[in-house]
């Protein structure tokens, strides 16, 4: 009895893991937006993560939100430096996340300042 408990703890561990890696290893699909960053948080109660909004339109209407993986640290670092600017992000999305991860799929790998194509030189 002892020796079937252990067996199926360690399956529905190994379970755990593999669908883990699949997760955080497989991008569902990758990617570039543009917009007005409008927002950038270090937010969570239990489980604080890196969280930001992109506006896409000139009302706000469409907004991109995405999170940053904390071991990531220049572009949480440009991400605060570009806030109110606009910019363009490279982004993976994944099939799902898990709270420790963030609270949106999409995760910002890369962020560059753009000039804004609304203002007029």
């Amino acid at each position: 009895m002892k020796k079937a408990a252990i067996i199926i703890l360690l399956s529905a561990i190994a379970i755990f893991l593999i669908y883990y890696a699949f997760i955080y290893y497989v991008p569902y699909s990758e990617g570039v937006r543009s917009g007005e960053l409008i927002k950038v948080s270090h937010r969570g109660a239990m489980v604080k993560t890196w969280e930001g909004e992109i506006s896409q339109g000139i009302s706000g209407a469409q907004i991109f939100h995405f999170s940053v993986l904390p071991k990531d640290k220049q572009v949480i670092e440009d991400l605060k430096k570009f806030q109110g600017k606009y910019v363009k992000v490279d982004y993976v999305e994944r099939f799902t996340t898990f709270f420790w991860l963030g609270e949106t799929k999409y995760f910002v790998t890369n962020v560059v300042k753009e000039q804004s194509p609304h203002k007029i030189n």
